[in-house]
Order: C-alpha cells, then sequence, then structure tokens
C-alpha cells in the first residue's frame, strides 16, 4: 500500500488509509534493549576511552534496564570504535538481572564474544539486496548462509541469539521497501533459531501507517511476543511509530540514551530514539518500564559530556534545564538565608555593644549613695 514519491525513502500516503488502532491490547509492561554502547557509539569519528565506554555501561547498569547491548565483535578494521571490545567486556560490573549482549556478525566474532562471558549475542540481515551489500558485503540471501555456523555454535554454548533487520522502512538505495520482503527475512531468522527479531527503521522514513502495515506483514510468519522494533528519529517519526507498534503489541523497544547513534550508509539519519523519551513517554502512558528515568539522565549526561555535546533527548534536555533552575532557586534561598542570618547577628551585636557601653553608668547609678 506505501509508494515512493519525491525522494528516495520519502513515504507518501498509500492509496486507502490504514487504521492505525488495532483490536490487540496494548502491554501492561515494555522490555527496554538499550543500545547506546554499541549503536550509539559506533559511528563516533573520534575514539572514546575505553575507560569512558565501561563508565557509560556501568552507570547504564544502575538504572534498572535489564538488557544492554555493550559492544560489538567486529573488525576493528571496519570499525575502529568497537576495537576495544574485549576491554570492555572485561572493564564493566556485572549487574545481576542485567544482560549483557554483543553483536557479532560471523563466527569468529562469536568465538570471541563467547570468550569474553557475553550473555547474548545478535546477528543483522537487510530486507533489501542494495543495503546488504553495501553493509556486509553479500546479498541478503547469502547472509543466511553465513550465519548457519554462528547459530550451530549458539546453539551448543547455549547463548541466545538476537536477529536484527535493517530498512524494514525504507532503504537508502531502493526507496520503499515492501512489508511481505520484511516478513520473509523475519521469518527465516527466526527459522534459524533467533528467539527475538528486532525490525529497525535504519533511516528513519517510516511512518505509523507504513509501521502498521509492516508489523502486520510480519505477525504472519512471527509471534508478537518475539518481534521487537528499533527506530532511529530522522523525521521525528519515531515516537509516532513506537506507538503505533504498541497498538500492534509489540512490547519489547530497542532505544539509544541520549539519542546516540545514526547510520554511515545514509546521509543526514539520525541517530536512535532516545531512551529517556521513550521511558517519559510509556510512564506517562501508565506502561510500565522497571527503568529510573533520573538515573538515564545522568547516564546520558555522563557519556554526552565525554562526547562534548548536547544531549538529543528532549526530556533530558527538559529536565536537565529544570534541575538547573531548582538549584539556582535552591542557591539563592541559601544565600538569602545567610543574609538574613548575617543581619541578625550584625543586629544583635550593635545591641549588646550599646548594652556594655551603658552598663558602667547602670553600675554606678546602681550603687548606694553614702
Amino acid at each position: 500500500h506505501l509508494l515512493v514519491g519525491g525522494g528516495v525513502g520519502v513515504a507518501r500516503p498509500a492509496f486507502r488509509p490504514i487504521h492505525l488502532v488495532s483490536n490487540a491490547p496494548m502491554p501492561e509492561s515494555v522490555r527496554i534493549v538499550e543500545v547506546g554502547p554499541r549503536d550509539g557509539l559506533q559511528n563516533e569519528p573520534t575514539l572514546v576511552p575505553t575507560d569512558v565506554k565501561v563508565g557509560f555501561i556501568d552507570r547504564l547498569s544502575e538504572t534498572g534496564l535489564s538488557v544492554i547491548e555493550a559492544t560489538s565483535f567486529v573488525s576493528a578494521k571496519w570499525v575502529p570504535q568497537m576495537g576495544d571490545n574485549k576491554e570492555v567486556m572485561a572493564g564493566i560490573k556485572r549487574k545481576p538481572g542485567v544482560r549483557y549482549a554483543v553483536l557479532t556478525p560471523n563466527l569468529r566474532g562469536f568465538e570471541a564474544a563467547v570468550e569474553s562471558g557475553v550473555d547474548e549475542v545478535a546477528i543483522f540481515a537487510a530486507a533489501t539486496d542494495s543495503f546488504s551489500q553495501k553493509n556486509i558485503n553479500c546479498s541478503v540471501i547469502d547472509s543466511f548462509e553465513r550465519f548457519k555456523p554462528l547459530m550451530e555454535a549458539a546453539a551448543v554454548h547455549g547463548i541466545p541469539v538476537r536477529g536484527y533487520v535493517s530498512c524494514v522502512l525504507g532503504c537508502p538505495y531502493e526507496g520503499a521497501v515492501q512489508p511481505d520482503a520484511v516478513g520473509f527475512v523475519a521469518q527465516s531468522l527466526r527459522e534459524m533459531g533467533c528467539y527475538e527479531i528486532s525490525l529497525g527503521d535504519t533511516i528513519g522514513v517510516g511512518n505509523p501507517a507504513a509501521t502498521v502495515a509492516m508489523l502486520q506483514a510480519v505477525k504472519r510468519h512471527v509471534p508478537v511476543e518475539e518481534i521487537a522494533v528499533h527506530l532511529h528519529n530522522t523525521y521525528a517519526m519515531a515516537l509516532p511509530n513506537m506507538v503505533a507498534a504498541l497498538q500492534e503489541g509489540i512490547a519489547v523497544v530497542d532505544s539509544s540514551v541520549a539519542g546516540l547513534g545514526g547510520c554511515p550508509y545514509a546521509k543526514g539519519a539520525s541517530g536512535n530514539v532516545a531512551t529517556e523519551d521513550v521511558v517519559y513517554m510509556l510512564h506517562g502512558m501508565g506502561i510500565s518500564t522497571g527503568v529510573d528515568l533520573d538515573r538515564l539522565i545522568d547516564a546520558g549526561q555522563y557519556i554526552c559530556t565525554a562526547l562534548g555535546r548536547a544531549t538529543q533527548s528532549k526530556v533530558a534536555e527538559a529536565s536537565i534545564a529544570k534541575r538547573l533552575d531548582e538549584e539556582s532557586q535552591a542557591r539563592q534561598k541559601r544565600s538569602s538565608a545567610s543574609s538574613s542570618d548575617d543581619q541578625f547577628v550584625n543586629h544583635r551585636s550593635v545591641v549588646v555593644a550599646a548594652a556594655g557601653h551603658d552598663a558602667p553608668v547602670a553600675a554606678q547609678r546602681s550603687q548606694p549613695r553614702r
């Protein structure tokens, strides 16, 4: 139902409107997969120090998040930012109840990840051949063959595998993507053994109607409880698309603190939807996440300070401004109270001094006459 016009990846309305309200009930709780340390940092032009990455992950571990994608076991030649993957995994403080996942494109990466004691790995395919060729230098079908040895090894080690599908709502090279094509890739990954399929709007061109159409196609092949969405915010559609996904029964979402991230193969594509914004929205809708928003904002502020940039989260931006205003008002009150105390002390000193000056006279007056 979705056609392309006005530029690559820009969707114009379908001929027949798609009703966005589903009969499926909204989830009572949502699991958030935090991808900031991997997807958020992998495209940073300047290498982020290992201790900063470790500090970032450790702060995220204290927020209530249950899954953190920590790094990627890819060749440092292709993704230099992830070249310290072993050091990162060795340096983090693992919190009970938190799963630390990593991206592994091949068997070699998987074996290195196992040595680092990861809890979970992820593989990634694409909904179009063009993007697959650019990203991993092979077709979609060939990528499935590449993943087979990894999936077999994961089964032997008992390590769960999550599957990503890129460009589910638009491709920078082919434009609009047919929902059935996404369904085929998602089904193939599930049949290979992926326990969950994360559907990524890699370049952020989707809209709620397109999101619903895509999810309905995927749900014909994959149970809804095994589907997640991974939304980028290029056209500020990530949150509306997420609400549409919730209405389709999706209860797992990927996001990145401070809206970090981007796509190296699509100019102008911005980062992931900000985790702070997601948590604020979900809590406002009465949907639980188990995440502490204040601690999440602190983690985002930490990494943004380290990167020397402003947060892309509107919620964090507003919350930090509110904090600063409250701190300023508190300082003014303390200053005012201190000034009042000083005035009181000064006034008392004057009174005491005056009383002391008059004391001899009063004493003389009180002496008995002879």
